[in-house]
């Protein structure tokens, strides 16, 4: 009898324990982050600071990208014809940072003036935005708010994920918070 009421107490115990971690870790989840302090370079060859990064009170989206990845340059394009109405909409301002490293990065210019991308677009040829924002997989993508708060992120791109992405600007664009169902 002593061996179960021992084993009942310690069950009870175990489990408010774990309930206790999930209610911090779920505090801890909520809080926004801020971009890091990493330096990056613009095509002209100028540096600049992650945390720098502003729009007025906008939203901000960030994706990461390279020359070889396929669906980051579908990514890219999908948005490209729709980034001017999206602007007028909105106010959001579409940073593309290249992940290309220092025996590539001088074809990123030419790359993206090709594509006719109005994008800022950064270069990140030692991987330290990457690694500072733990991005392991490209395209990987942040939202960030108004306040210069991440506010979502999202690994990969399928056709139309741009649309979803759309409304999510808007939301953040009119004051809104983003649910956390909404993300992926």
């Amino acid at each position: 009898m002593e061996l179960f009421l021992l084993y009942n107490f310690n069950m009870k115990t175990l489990l408010f324990v774990l309930a206790l971690a999930c209610s911090l870790n779920n505090a801890f989840a909520q809080e926004k982050r801020k971009l890091p302090r990493v330096e990056l370079q613009t095509l002209d060859g100028k540096k600049i600071s992650l945390d720098t990064l502003t729009n007025n009170g906008k939203p901000i989206y960030i994706s990461f990208w390279a020359l070889w990845c396929t669906n980051c340059i579908k990514e890219l394009n999908a948005i490209v014809d729709v980034y001017p109405d999206w602007q007028k909409e909105t106010g959001v301002k579409i940073v593309a940072i290249s992940i290309d490293d220092e025996r590539n990065k001088a074809k990123v210019s030419p790359f993206a003036n090709g594509r006719n991308w109005e994008y800022d677009v950064l270069l990140d040829p030692n991987s330290d935005a990457k690694r500072a924002l733990n991005v392991n997989t490209i395209p990987h993508s942040f939202l960030i708010n108004g306040k210069g708060e991440i506010v979502y992120q999202h690994n990969g791109y399928n056709a139309g994920d741009e649309d979803e992405l759309y409304k999510l600007i808007k939301q953040l664009s009119a004051g809104q918070t983003i649910a956390p169902e909404l993300k992926k």
